[in-house]
């Protein structure tokens, strides 16, 4: 695979190409990766996938028209048709006010940030098989568990690099460790089926095969006779496994691309108390190890750890260079990059900070409601924030967690939902977005 700065060598020249072709300015991005996954059943294994993939991307501005292509062939003669494939598409598009790249003054400089997110070390296919078969043992040796869906692990290195006409040059190197495990509980009509996994930049930073198999394991007994719900309003609390999701709904709806295009429910909110005043979400792209961990954005601007919910109130809009353009505003350094297409919206490691009660005193007080640790369809309206979706999880009875239960609904709106959102202590920080036990009351359940 290509070094980092032979990625860039390689957007410079397609750059240079593009700009001998006609256009007025550029960019380039290549993305390159090398993955290996091993997957098991029984003991047995059952699939071995290596792949490597190196694209290349370019951008070209004709004015104010402009164009986007790809390509995966890296020689002389096919990097200069695609620079002139580019340029002929961007004089024949129509013009776009907001087409650009970054203000130049606003793009990052020195040396990227280093933030760990590049493990040196590159485990061999038999210690990555040798996982794989671990994990799903220690899942396997779980009383009641009478199948397995099976396991896998895997290990990827992948390169990023940017490159504009104006300056702008850099690029970093990430590695990726995985393990996860599938499990089967019961026997026939009354089989459950649940799983654990873990992603780490670094393989030190991955929890014990032990323990990801054996909460596969547990997880999948807890589910076995699982009961049904009344119909009606209800507490529901969010497991850290799903809570996240709410976040990512929060996320998307703060988009400028959204904003500009006036298909948020968070339009015309920015002052409006929309959670209570203790609640606080963060977006930090520097966090050491971070699986969305970034040194620059997309279009080259510099990133920042930032509150995107303060005080109960969302702080300002994800923005990149076009959606900034459109509302009038300065550009956020939250652009996303492919080596296809134009920069999206994108937020980096994001948390819901932790809230002052442990799990059991969120819940001592709720009679009837339920603990929702799985979530089925997508039915959320981004437009009016409304929000349905199938759900399965435990009952919570006086206070207590009780048996399981399943094949139901869960509907609110995301407005009234952050409103009433109460979050516990419990937060753990290793996924993209991460968020403690959250409380919802005042949502409705659509039983069995």
């Amino acid at each position: 695979m290509i070094t980092s700065s032979e990625a860039q060598d390689r957007c410079a020249q397609l750059i240079d190409l593009a700009t001998k072709a006609g256009a007025d300015a550029a960019d380039a991005v290549t993305a390159a990766s090398a993955s290996e996954s091993v997957s098991v059943r029984l003991g047995a294994l059952e699939d071995v996938e290596r792949s490597e993939g190196e694209e290349i991307g370019l951008r070209v501005f004709v004015g104010r028209r402009f164009a986007t292509t790809s390509t995966s062939d890296f020689s002389a003669s096919g990097l200069s048709d695609l620079a002139k494939r580019a340029v002929a598409m961007a004089k024949l598009a129509p013009e776009d006010p907001y087409a650009g790249l970054a203000p130049e003054h606003l793009l990052a400089t020195g040396t990227a940030r280093d933030l760990d997110v590049c493990d040196p070390a590159e485990p061999t296919p038999s210690e990555i098989k040798a996982r794989a078969l671990h994990v799903e043992d220690a899942a396997r040796a779980v009383s009641g568990v009478t199948n397995s869906n099976g396991a896998s692990a895997g290990f990827s290195r992948s390169i990023s690099a940017l490159v504009t006409s104006h300056g702008f040059s850099a690029g970093y190197e990430a590695t990726s460790h995985s393990l996860s495990a599938s499990m089967i509980a019961g026997e026939s009509e009354t089989m459950q089926r649940d799983y654990d996994y873990r992603v780490a930049r670094h393989l030190s930073d991955l929890p014990s095969v032990e323990s990801i198999g054996k909460n596969a394991g547990e997880r999948s007994v807890a589910r076995l006779n699982p009961g049904t719900l009344p119909s009606g309003a209800m507490t529901v609390v969010f497991d850290p496994r799903v809570g996240g999701t709410l976040v990512s709904h929060l996320l998307g709806a703060m988009s400028g691309m959204a904003i500009a295009r006036r298909s948020s429910f968070l339009l015309d909110r920015l002052d409006d108390d929309l959670f209570a005043k203790s609640i606080r979400i963060m977006d930090d792209p520097h966090k050491m190890r971070g699986p969305r961990s970034r040194p620059f954005d997309g279009e080259g601007l510099p990133t920042a750890p930032r509150a995107i919910v303060e005080n109960g109130r969302v702080t300002g809009w994800l923005l990149n260079v076009a959606s900034a353009k459109q509302l009038a505003l300065a550009p956020t350094g939250h652009a996303s990059r492919g080596a296809g297409g134009s920069p999206g919206v994108s937020a980096s490691n994001v948390h819901v900070e932790a809230g002052d009660v442990t799990r059991d005193e969120l819940i001592a007080d709720i009679k009837d409601g339920v603990l929702v640790n799985e979530l089925i369809g997508q039915g959320v309206n981004g437009i009016t924030g409304d929000y349905s979706r199938g759900a399965s999880g435990f009952r919570i009875s006086d206070g207590k967690i009780a048996g399981p239960v399943s094949d139901f609904t869960i509907a609110g709106n995301l407005i009234a939902m952050f409103a009433n959102l109460t979050p516990a202590n419990d937060l753990e920080m290793y996924r993209a977005i991460n968020a403690p036990t959250l409380r919802v009351d005042g949502m409705t359940i659509a039983g069995g």
